[in-house]
């Protein structure tokens, strides 16, 4: 499994998504038509968006991947898209609509007034001087709902659902955030089990056992990682902020596992002092195999739901969860003792035992 992995990374490498390289991301909807990808392409060949990466989803809505562009662009897409969805209905959007009548208001002079002194008496009949301001802003208002009202008739064959864009600094910046997060959680989470294995120094030293999770968890971010390379060549899957935040969970609910394990190993190498090491670890494995195997399975019962029924923002953070607690419950079992009674046996040929 790390084999392959390492190879599709070097092979293919992850595709980063605009998280991380930068660039915009809208996600579109079409009122009764559809537009297959190439069509999509076809209308926006004259907006210079460079490479697009088009992803539609089982619910209708498609995703759009393009360099970073600015409103005016923005707006051009839209109205792009939304006349070829039109041209698909037969629907001419150039020809000359009827002529309505317009309401045209002429602005006075100076409509929002400075304050003006008006004479008033108060109730004691003496005359007062009163501070009035009158702002008429009626031809703004009617702009504005103008505005609205055309923009809803442009567009009315497309329907916008979220823009996102973001600079390749900040895509940067998160990406090294990323990787500094990734090796402070571990690096944390070998000086925390050191910590609480300090009273268990024989035969294994206690920093050991931090050393063999963070080794286990290496191989549960190094599959899963791997696996999203695979996916990304073949299926077009972006990894972004998400991904990071789903392997920091992985990494959160691996090493729980193996300290489950090695927590009943440390028991029992106080109940059977002078016992063959491996004879106990093996019967701790044993003794919480079931155990790890019950609450994984049903962890990823609740994931699979989320996968199928969940939506497409969370699908592929969902997927990479399913992964890692998959491979982090194998690596519990299979990689993390076995590491253990492996260092330990190596340390007893060196010293001659």
């Amino acid at each position: 499994m790390i084999i392959i992995s390492i190879a599709a990374l070097v092979t293919w490498g992850l595709r980063f998504g605009i998280d991380f390289t930068g660039g915009s991301l809208l996600e579109v909807g079409f009122n009764g038509t559809s537009l297959s990808n190439q069509e999509i392409k076809d209308a926006l060949a004259d907006q210079n968006l460079g490479e697009i990466d088009i992803q539609p989803s089982d619910q209708g809505i498609v995703f759009l991947k393009f360099k970073n562009v600015d409103e005016t662009t923005h707006q051009a897409i839209l109205t792009a898209l939304n006349k070829k969805a039109a041209a698909k209905l037969g629907v001419d959007l150039n020809a000359a609509a009827p002529a309505t009548p317009a309401t045209t208001v002429a602005p006075a002079a100076d409509q929002t007034s400075a304050p003006v002194q008006v004479q008033a008496k108060d109730a004691s009949g003496k005359d007062v001087s009163v501070n009035t301001q009158t702002v008429t802003d009626t031809a703004s208002q009617n702009a504005t709902a103008t505005t609205a009202q055309t923009g809803a008739e442009t567009n009315k064959y497309v329907a916008e659902k979220s823009f996102e864009a973001i600079g390749p600094v900040v895509g940067n910046e998160l990406k090294s955030s990323a990787v500094w997060a990734l090796i402070i959680a571990v690096i944390a989470i070998i000086l925390y089990i050191a910590w609480a294995f300090r009273k268990v120094s024989y035969p294994v030293s206690s920093f050991k056992y931090g050393i063999i999770a963070a080794a286990a968890l290496l191989h549960d971010v190094l599959t899963t990682v791997g696996i999203f390379a695979i996916l990304g060549h073949f299926l077009h899957i972006d990894v972004g902020v998400s991904f990071v935040a789903a392997l920091l969970t992985i990494l959160g609910y691996s090493v729980h596992d193996t300290i489950v394990v090695f927590d009943r190993t440390r028991e029992n190498l106080f109940k059977f002092r002078g016992g063959d090491f491996e004879e106990t670890v093996n019967k701790c494995v044993n003794e919480t195999l079931i155990r790890s195997i019950n609450t994984s399975f049903t962890v990823v019962l609740i994931l699979t739901v989320l996968f199928l029924f969940g939506g497409q923002s969370i699908r592929y953070f969902v997927l990479t969860l399913i992964i890692g607690v998959t491979v982090g419950t194998y690596s519990s079992i299979f990689v993390a003792s076995p590491l253990l009674v492996t260092w330990q046996k190596f340390d007893d040929k060196r010293k001659g035992k």
